[in-house]
Order: structure tokens, then sequence, then C-alpha cells
């Protein structure tokens, strides 16, 4: 076991976080963030888990500072990974523009790693674009 993991019990390594959070952050800011990230934290828990149930409301999101959004990511990560050692990584992706995207430590600070994942994002935008053209010559929904 790393040093970044932490076992499950009365010690999880999201409580810890949100611990470590709730000293750190303004007390506004955290309640922000409590609120933006417990259904999901709640998903988590009861093992439902599909891609909706750990996305957070994008009306939501849109309201919150870049500093809270960033945290929201980590939390739900370190829930996921049940790992401490989490990080934001913004990739500038030409046809996006910056994204930002969440990983561990090591893939942070490995710059080959992370252009992997800049092409990576920049073929899902490509097809995700054709996707959307086909479904507009199609007369289909293209908000997907």
């Amino acid at each position: 076991m790393s040093d970044s993991e932490i076992p499950h019990g009365d010690g999880r390594a999201v409580d810890v976080y949100l611990d470590l959070l709730r000293i750190r952050m303004d007390t506004e800011d955290y309640r922000l963030l409590l609120r933006a990230v417990e259904p999901v934290l709640k998903a988590i828990d009861e093992e439902r888990l599909s891609s909706s149930d750990l996305a957070l409301d994008p009306g939501a999101v849109d309201e919150l500072p870049q500093e809270v959004r960033d945290e929201a990511a980590l939390i739900i990560a370190t829930a996921v990974t049940g790992r401490l050692d989490n990080e934001v990584v913004e990739l500038d992706v030409d046809e996006t523009g910056p994204v930002r995207i969440v990983t561990d430590a090591t893939t942070a600070s490995d710059p080959a790693r992370l252009g992997e994942i800049a092409d990576y994002i920049r073929e899902r935008h490509r097809e995700t674009e054709e996707l959307r053209g086909i479904a507009e010559a199609s007369g289909l929904p293209t908000d997907f």
C-alpha cells in the first residue's frame, strides 16, 4: 500500500480529505462544495455508479468558483480511487481549449503521459464532432 492510500473504515481517504478541506477552506466555499458533491458521494456509497452519478449538476457547477470545482473533482476522485495523491491538471487541447483533468501525481508529473491524454481528448473531440455532423445531417438531436 502506498502512502497515498488509506484503508477504508474509520479513516476513509475521502473523509480525511473532506476534514482537511473543512479546516483549510472558507466556510461558505466548503458549504458550496458539500452541496455539489453530496449526491455523487451518496451514489458512490450506495454503489449505484453510472456516468451521470459521477457528474456534478452542470447548472450548479457553472455557479461554483474554479477552486471549488477543482476540489469537487478531487473529492470524487478520492472517493473512487481511495487515494489522496490526485491532482487537477490543465491540458491545452487546441480543438477544445484548456481541459482540466484529475489524475494521480505520477501521471501529473509525466509530460509524455499528459501528451497521450491530450491526444486522446483531441481524438474523442474529433469523433464527437463527426457524430454530431452525422446526427445533424440525419435530422437527429445533436446535444450529446
